[in-house]
């Protein structure tokens, strides 16, 4: 509602109808306090309008009361929050909403009169709504951001974030918070699309790998091992007298050893075979003792026996986690000791692994340490959410003596 503002008439100047009444001693002329009374009121008036707590002023003259309104200060504002494609509202500090415009009518579908001197927690779940009070206590300093799912008046449900603001309150009855809602369904509905085209994207990979695997181990490895039969034919055909040529039949016979092992890894990873037959304690094994034979970084392993064999996808997701962590940690984390932990909790499987590394600035950096070819941290955790799980990375960067290193943890439900 617009404040109105008396303005008195012009003080008439004094001539002779007026005579000016002579002072006492001590005592200022009358129209002397009269002006300082008329300049106080003009300047409390251009405080007031500057701050904005005045829509209209009054003013009384010689043609009869006069109302100059004030539409500048504010109707430019009123018509951007009216026509703004989001929500906006000011609460008081119970969370009763003193504003809301039409936009948040509209996603609310109730009547504005309604919505405004109505509590904003009529809209929120009871979950939602603790969450929102817990932010509302943070947000008392600076800004915050919740997503929540707001209760429109039909009983649906919609997706939304909040971004609270605080406000400088005059008097104890002022707006104390303004908000901004935004509806999510569509951003909700885009993220669908792309975690659905990520998850054909990791299909289509392991596809490939599969394939890749098979074609190495079923040829590739099968004709390196014949060089290898060869070579030492070779070098067992020749005599010691032709020592030259039996040596580098011998050199020859270790390096295509040496190929066919490195083959038989690369395809091991690519589609390790021991997980299908044996089981993820057993894959987890021979890939922590690979890698600390082949990087010379100290790994602990820590495997609590486990219900009955998981699904096929979960143990694949679990290990193609563990592989792309440990890549991370020998190509860019320097650390020393690496522990593995695979456990049950509750009605979920977790496997948390922890390097004593470098660490990384996490919250400027939400998917760091990406290796060339590899799944990245964004991938991973899509990789968990596919598997009805979530994925959480937890990284301290080196400062001094202070301790640092990176912890990953995913969580899959057992029933997934």
């Amino acid at each position: 509602m617009k404040r109105l503002r008396q303005r008195p008439s012009d003080p008439l100047p004094p001539g002779d109808d007026h005579p000016v009444k002579r002072p006492t001693s001590g005592e200022p002329a009358p129209d002397i306090r009269e002006l300082r009374a008329r300049l106080a009121e003009a300047e409390e008036t251009l405080r007031a309008i500057h701050s904005g707590e005045v829509d209209a002023i009054v003013t009384t003259g010689k043609n009869g009361p006069q109302v100059f309104t004030l539409e500048g200060a504010e109707h430019p504002y009123r018509v951007l929050i009216e026509s703004m494609s989001e929500g906006a509202l000011t609460l008081a500090t119970d969370t009763t909403i003193l504003y809301a415009n039409q936009c948040f009518a509209r996603m609310v579908k109730c009547p504005l009169e309604q919505v405004t001197g109505s509590a904003f927690r009529r809209f929120l779940s009871a979950t939602d709504g603790a969450a929102l009070r817990l932010l509302d206590k943070q947000a008392a300093n600076a800004g915050a951001k919740i997503q929540v799912h707001l209760l429109a008046c039909d009983g649906s449900r919609l997706p939304v974030q909040i971004s609270l603001r605080p406000l400088a309150r005059k008097g104890a009855n002022g707006a104390a918070l303004a908000m901004v809602v935004t509806d999510m369904t569509e951003a909700r509905r885009t993220e669908e699309m792309l975690r659905t085209l990520t998850n054909r994207v990791v299909q289509a990979q392991e596809a490939e790998r599969r394939h890749v695997a098979l074609e190495l181990h079923d040829h590739i490895t099968q004709l390196v091992c014949a060089m290898l039969f060869r070579s030492q034919t070779l070098a067992n055909r020749l005599s010691d007298h032709e020592g030259t040529l039996k040596q580098e039949a011998i050199t020859l016979r270790e390096m295509l050893g040496r190929t066919a092992e490195e083959v038989e890894r690369i395809s091991s990873g690519l589609r390790p075979g021991v997980l299908e037959e044996l089981g993820l304690a057993a894959m987890l094994r021979a890939t922590t003792m690979e890698f600390a034979e082949r990087t010379g970084v100290s790994i602990k392993l820590s495997c609590a026996p486990l219900p009955a064999r998981l699904p096929a996808d979960t143990e694949l997701t679990l290990y193609s986690i563990l592989q792309e962590a440990l890549k991370n940690v020998e190509q860019h984390a320097r650390a020393r000791h690496v522990t593995v932990r695979l456990t049950k909790r509750d009605a979920d499987v977790q496997l948390m692994i922890h390097d004593d590394g470098i660490g990384f600035d996490a919250e400027h950096h939400p998917t760091p340490r990406k290796g060339n070819g590899g799944l990245g941290l964004l991938s991973m955790g899509e990789r968990a959410i596919h598997s009805g799980g979530a994925l959480e990375v937890k990284s301290v960067r080196r400062a001094g003596r202070a301790k640092s290193g990176t912890t990953i943890e995913v969580r899959i439900p057992l029933g997934s």
